[in-house]
């Protein structure tokens, strides 16, 4: 590779840096801020000049934070572990088992990545309330138990195993879930911590089925509990900003907890021999 080329890559890692990364440094910038910075300058300070952590002392006092964050862990470990239950015994039953029209349910776990979700929120709704579910964080948690999007992953990933480990193992007398424990989960790891990463920030960063199925303040998400914020304090951006990092933060421990599998699941494509 020349220089050149190392000069232009370089440029450009830096760009796509500067626009992903850039705005959530300002916003935690921002949420540092003392009272008696200005913030709306024309030329404000990256860096705060009186860092302060009382922003997030007054979020926390303004709204019960804490339960609207106990709330979202609870919707999201239902999802999580939902999704990766459900959509690891749906992959395998389609990648590894015979039975009849297998294909026709393949095709359409595919045909639901065509609908957009706005598309049959009002059935979901009908069918949570029907099931007394309204108002209720199961309710909230249960049409994000299962995505068809996890579902193929896992698909994908137990299709790479090789047919023979599968017809040996039967061979030797197993049967199907003695194959999925012993055979396939240890294969799939990976991709199995990439559905619990996605699955938790989609239901951790959900706002509008939340906002459609509750009503009781108490039973409110911590993304929709932080919309009183705006009302509130809808001059002081240093209070939201602080809202917005406190919605950040278990995402980012997750990520960081699971990058390892996140990047073998990306990567994973078959059995290691």
């Amino acid at each position: 590779m020349s220089t050149r080329e190392k000069v232009v890559r370089y440029v450009l890692l830096i760009v796509v840096l500067f626009i992903t990364i850039g705005p959530f440094l300002w916003q935690l910038s921002t949420s540092l801020k003392g009272a008696g910075e200005d913030i709306y300058t024309a030329n404000p300070s990256f860096i705060p000049t009186e860092p302060t952590i009382e922003n997030y002392l007054k979020v926390a006092a303004a709204i019960p934070v804490w339960r609207y964050i106990g709330n979202s862990l609870l919707v999201a470990a239902i999802d999580v572990f939902g999704n990766i239950v459900f959509a690891t015994l749906a992959g395998f039953a389609l990648a590894r088992l015979q039975w009849r029209h297998r294909k026709l349910v393949l095709g359409l776990f595919l045909a639901t990545l065509v609908l957009p979700g706005e598309a049959t929120i009002i059935s979901q709704f009908v069918t949570v309330k029907d099931l007394g579910l309204a108002d209720n964080l199961v309710g909230v948690a249960l049409p994000g138990m299962i995505a068809a999007l996890n579902v193929l992953l896992m698909f994908n990933a137990f299709r790479q195993i090789p047919e023979e480990i599968d017809q040996a193992a039967v061979m030797d007398g197993a049967n199907a879930m003695q194959r999925l424990r012993y055979i396939s989960l240890p294969a799939v790891q990976g991709t199995i911590a990439v559905i619990a990463i996605f699955s938790f920030i989609g239901a951790w960063d959900d706002f509008l089925w939340p906002l459609i199925v509750l009503q009781s303040p108490e039973n409110l998400t911590l993304t929709v509990g932080l919309q009183y914020l705006q009302g509130t304090f809808a001059t002081d951006q240093r209070m939201i900003a602080a809202g917005t990092m406190i919605a950040f933060i278990p995402i980012a421990v997750i990520f960081a907890v699971l990058q390892r599998f996140f990047f073998k699941g990306i990567e994973e494509g078959g059995v290691k021999g």
